[in-house]
């Protein structure tokens, strides 16, 4: 099979024939028909984190296709299915974590396109018990960013706790931003979108934003409060120290922070200000199986639509270096046919 490979850090991913992958019991192999390009994609290739991927890797955590085969122990899926293979390739499903609902900190998770190779490839596999379905109707293209982008925009606004009514700002309207603006809207809430970037700053008036703010040329927190007051909860996925800081700063007393994005720098948080005015900082990573299924029903409903531009999976270098200079509008999926 077709597949584009990591195979040392700071280099072009090579496109090459590799070897389907085998099944072991309770796998299943799915033939991707398109796969999202996200900026921990971009993160893995160049080794950027403290916990390196393994090499030579497959990336890609957004594939999306049909079931092709299953091995013995598969009882939920079947061949034909339409299903996902999220960043939570699997957990253990013993530890405190899986049995409390939140898998996504289970210490011996492996994650696609990462610890284990992912979805740019003609051919993926994964466990069936850690895939979800796609709904029939949905295009595989525009629902492959749900993935991850999708879940993990709506999963950091649901631990936000912010309330319908609420004023809600999203600081960072790329892949994952321009879909949390819909789920936020689509939650309920009222929505500031920030961005340094007047298309993407247009691309959220389309969405439904009702407050933009370019924050080059104004400070997104003096302007929000001057505006509503302040955020309820500000959810950043920008991948800047900068952005981080204001969206710390437009946060109201009693509101959250809610940190996604994950820039390779500190977030100095200002002890005195965030007890004085009991304002909460979390970390949200990705969405547990429930979520997911929660994401795309969203999208099945058609309240959440992804802002795609297809490519072919050749074209994966062009795409890394645009995703690296925030030349990207939206999503770029790779698209395998």
């Amino acid at each position: 099979m077709k597949a584009a490979v990591v195979n040392g850090f700071n280099q072009e991913l090579e496109i090459k024939e590799v070897p389907i992958p085998e099944l072991a019991y309770g796998e299943i192999l799915v033939k991707i028909k398109a796969c999202g390009v996200c900026h921990t994609d971009l993160h893995a290739a160049n080794g950027d984190w403290p916990v390196k991927p393994k090499l030579p890797l497959i990336p890609g955590h957004e594939g999306v296709g049909i079931i092709e085969k299953v091995a013995e122990g598969v009882t939920s899926l079947k061949v034909g299915d339409r299903v996902g293979i999220p960043w939570l390739y699997s957990a253990c499903g013993e530890c405190e974590y899986c049995l409390t609902g939140r898998e996504t900190l289970c210490p011996d998770q492996l994650n696609a396109g990462y610890s284990i190779d992912g979805g740019y490839a003609e051919y993926c596999k994964a466990p069936a018990n850690y895939v979800v379905k796609v709904p029939e109707g949905l295009d595989f293209a525009e629902v492959s960013p749900i993935f991850c982008a999708g879940v993990t925009t709506y999963k950091a606004l649901k631990v936000s706790e912010a309330k319908p009514g609420d004023w809600v700002a999203i600081y960072g309207i790329g892949g994952l931003g321009h879909v949390a603006l819909q789920y936020a809207k689509a939650m309920g809430f009222n929505v500031i979108a920030v961005d340094i970037q007047d298309d993407k700053l247009e691309l959220a008036k389309e969405l439904g934003a009702d407050i933009t703010v370019n924050g080059l040329k104004n400070d997104p927190a003096q302007d929000i409060f001057d505006k509503v007051g302040g955020v309820q909860a500000a959810i950043s996925v920008a991948v800047t120290q900068k952005a981080f800081e204001q969206a710390y700063s437009s946060v109201k007393r009693g509101g959250t922070l809610v940190v996604v994005g994950l820039p390779n720098a500190d977030l100095p948080i200002p002890i005195f200000n965030t007890v004085l005015n009991g304002v909460t900082v979390k970390g949200s990573i990705v969405g547990t199986r429930k979520d997911l299924q929660e994401a795309v029903e969203f999208a099945a409903q058609g309240k959440v639509r992804t802002n795609i531009e297809t490519q072919p999976l050749d074209n994966i270098n062009e795409v890394l270096h645009r995703l690296e200079k925030g030349q990207i509008n939206g999503r770029v999926v790779l698209t395998m046919e």
